[in-house]
């Protein structure tokens, strides 16, 4: 029983009789030890003396397990339908609600309008009705580290005149590398395994999203620095395909061949996604990163020139900013963390181009040099749908 109810007890019972005085006396005292021990501990934690222990700390709130995992596995969904919602972070971002936007559109379904400019910051969930998500499986699912995946990790120097002396740009680290192949966030990588990204190691098990892996290897083809003498992809210029003839007889379709239905790249610079369509289907939607409006990606109908794979890159500062092509230039090797990233695909104005990237994270928020920018997930992807002479429209 505590003082209080004891004193409370005390006073009930004085109802009935009349106590003698020292028992008057012992109950103020009580009192007054209770009272003056309550203001010794507010005067305490008014002064921060009390131990950070006996201190309560104010609760932050952070996204519910299963609110990180419905949104993981809405994006997951989008990524593995090739509408891709950017990098995977467990949150219903801005690209997230652009790809299921996109997605409902090719199914000739209304989709949903957006939350309010800002409000996805707020992870507003949207209207997933009629999306079988239950097809994605298990939404994380354990990975081992392997040699392979730490091969293409290496030190990567900052400046560019030091990594033009190298033979192939690596992954930063072997979280970035795990991160990338799984199409992630390196920091929500790090919530899903707490304490291990920063000491990753062959063996080591991860957690990570259920998704279709992105294996370096099979789009280089080549070894490490091989291709270091090749032609910068954005040197290759634009040739028209020579005429003949009989070039009318040579694009009619042979026997027993029927023309495909062709693929038209359309890239909307409002709002930073690229669609790709078939005839008049979407069948594929990718965020990408456009040029700045001082070096605007150039408005207009153009055509794939061609596609190079780890391709390397002429880095000039003169080009990049201003468009003018000056003898101060570097040479910058082929690897993931190359500034075109995996893949080049050339369109018919000389030195623009739609490629990949070294920095995932900066996929529709950073501006580019002109060129179309891609995750290098992405890119990939995009490069096995479309061949030369096919139609990009920017607008």
């Amino acid at each position: 029983m505590s003082a209080l109810q004891s004193s409370n007890r005390e006073v009930a019972q004085g109802s009935l009789h009349f106590p003698n005085n020292c028992a008057i006396l012992g109950l103020r005292s009580h009192r007054v030890r209770v009272l003056f021990r309550f203001a010794i501990i507010a005067i305490l934690i008014s002064s921060g003396i009390l131990p950070a222990a006996a201190r309560k700390k104010p609760r932050t709130q952070t996204p519910h397990k299963a609110n990180i995992e419905a949104a993981t596995r809405l994006q997951i969904f989008l990524d593995r339908a090739n509408f891709s919602p950017g990098k995977l972070d467990g949150t219903y971002n801005e690209f997230t609600w652009k790809a299921l936007a996109l997605y409902r559109q090719s199914r000739g379904e209304q989709p949903q309008p957006p939350p309010a400019q800002g409000k996805t910051k707020s992870n507003v969930a949207p209207d997933i009705t009629g999306l079988d998500l239950d097809n994605v499986g298990p939404v994380f699912v354990p990975y081992t580290v392997t040699d392979a995946d730490l091969a293409s990790v290496g030190p990567l120097p900052s400046s560019v005149p030091a990594q033009a002396k190298l033979k192939f740009l690596p992954y930063r680290d072997a979280a970035d590398a795990i991160a990338e192949k799984f199409h992630s966030d390196v920091h929500f990588l790090e919530q899903l395994n707490p304490g291990k990204m920063k000491t990753i190691k062959a063996g080591d098990q991860l957690k990570v999203p259920n998704v279709e892996q992105f294996e370096l290897g099979g789009v280089k083809e080549i070894k490490p620095g091989s291709e270091r003498n090749a032609q910068p992809a954005n040197e290759v210029e634009y040739q028209p395909e020579p005429q003949s003839e009989n070039a009318d007889k040579d694009n009619q379709p042979k026997k027993d061949e029927t023309a495909s239905t062709p693929i038209v790249i359309k890239i909307d610079t409002k709002i930073n996604m690229l669609g790709v369509f078939q005839g008049d289907k979407l069948i594929a939607a990718y965020p990408v990163t456009i040029g700045s409006a001082h070096t605007a990606s150039p408005i207009g109908e153009w055509k794939v020139r061609g596609i190079a794979k780890m391709p390397p890159f002429r880095y000039d500062k003169e080009m990049l900013q201003h468009g003018q092509r000056s003898g101060n230039f570097h040479l910058l090797p082929p690897g993931p963390r190359n500034p075109v990233g995996v893949m080049w695909i050339a369109l018919n104005k000389k030195g623009i181009g739609i490629h990949g990237t070294n920095e995932p994270g900066s996929i529709g928020r950073a501006a580019s040099h002109g060129c179309i920018r891609l995750a290098n997930w992405d890119v990939v992807r995009l490069a096995t749908k479309i061949k030369p002479g096919d139609n990009v429209s920017i607008h």
